[in-house]
């Protein structure tokens, strides 16, 4: 009995022991997880702070080139400046070819042809057209004008006649055709080369002059490439656009600095093709373009008879009254302009839309002063009174 009952003593105290090792076990146990646990926070935090780093350093290696961008504003102005003077020359060119092969033929037409008001507005549209250049039609007249060849009531039309010219030039811009100038640079320069006379190697010269326009454009585009992420340029784009007057101001200066509207335009339309320019900060920098490419006739008046003066100054008169008209109502021009453009096909092509505003601008302003020439006339000549 005492034998059975220390077994049983026994029992219970191995019981007991294996129950208090279970439990003892049991609180153990989760320790090791716990500090599992703590050593994968640990671990993630440093691979959190790992992937901030990393997320920094990749940061700083994107934000790079912006900077570089900014630091290469020289090769950016080097390049504007290259393709302005590749423009500018291929303008000239074209011009003294057409002229050296048309130059009499416009003369004639010019004298023939403004009869009336209507026939001289068309007149210098064509001739302007022609001769690629309104300050070149315009300046022709000023001369026919001073020799006797032409009335100055005659010149007014086809003064009116050339600001519509001129928006033909804006319009082939508008269509990008940039990448085919290699091929009119090698067809120009061989007929300019191996021409059997002068009438084809002027042509020749037309044509190379045409795609160093373009090429020229092309140039400028690539070098204001980086403008697409520059915020200040950007921001400033968009400030004309809200300041047209600011924006007007602009054009014109340009304009006297290049002694050229067409390039002020071509400029315009081009940086527009690359989403550079909105619709409304075009037509700011058309409408100021428009009046600074009075200068070059304002030029060719010095020493000139009254008569002359009178036509360089109708010049200057007509282009900063409708420019001031068209400033005035410039969201109207925008709205009406991407009307015309979605009729046409155009959509949202802002090039194509600055162009087409250029167009309707000037023929709206012809239209509305055409009737009027005869009291412009009589007013400029009591302005400006033969001696």
């Amino acid at each position: 009995m005492f034998i059975l009952t220390l077994f049983c003593v026994v029992g219970l105290l191995s019981s007991a022991e294996n129950s208090r090792m279970d439990v003892t076990a049991t609180l153990v146990k989760p320790q090791p997880v716990i500090q599992i646990n703590i050593k994968n926070d640990e671990h993630n935090q440093q691979s959190t702070q790992e992937e901030k780093l990393q997320i920094k350093e990749t940061l700083n290696l994107e934000n790079q080139p912006e900077t570089q961008k900014k630091l290469n504003v020289f090769h950016i102005v080097m390049g504007v400046m290259a393709g302005l003077v590749l423009f500018l020359y291929g303008v000239t060119k074209m011009a003294d070819g057409m002229e050296a092969v048309a130059g009499d033929r416009v003369r004639n037409i010019l004298r023939r042809f403004t009869t009336n008001s209507l026939a001289a507005v068309m007149t210098g549209t064509i001739a302007t057209t022609v001769l690629d250049s309104s300050s070149v039609t315009i300046i022709i007249v000023i001369a026919m004008v001073s020799a006797g060849l032409l009335t100055f009531i005659e010149s007014l039309g086809v003064v009116l006649g050339s600001n519509i010219g001129t928006t033909f030039g804006a319009q082939v811009v508008a269509f990008n055709i940039d990448e085919y100038a290699p091929i009119a640079l090698f067809i120009g320069f061989l007929l300019f080369l191996l021409g059997r006379n002068e009438r084809l190697k002027h042509i020749g010269l037309i044509v190379l002059g045409f795609g160093l326009l373009f090429f020229g454009l092309g140039y400028i585009e690539d070098a204001t490439a980086p403008f697409r992420d520059y915020p200040q340029f950007i921001n400033w784009m968009e400030s004309l656009g809200r300041n047209t007057l600011q924006g007007a101001l602009v054009g014109g200066l340009f304009t006297v600095l290049v002694q050229s509207s067409s390039a002020t335009v071509a400029i315009v339309v081009t940086l527009a093709s690359q989403g550079l320019i909105s619709l409304t900060t075009g037509i700011a920098l058309v409408l100021g373009a428009e009046v600074g490419t009075c200068a070059d006739t304002l030029v060719a008046t010095i020493g000139r008879e009254p008569p002359a003066i009178r036509t360089g100054v109708f010049h200057l008169m007509f282009n900063l009254a409708s420019a001031t008209v068209g400033l005035l109502f410039a969201s109207q021009l925008a709205a009406f302009s991407q009307w015309v453009s979605t009729l046409t096909g155009a959509g949202d092509n802002v090039a194509r839309q600055i162009a087409n505003a250029q167009l309707i601008f000037n023929l709206l302003g012809v239209l509305l002063v055409l009737g009027f020439l005869p009291w412009i006339a009589r007013g400029l000549e009591r302005l400006i009174p033969d001696p």
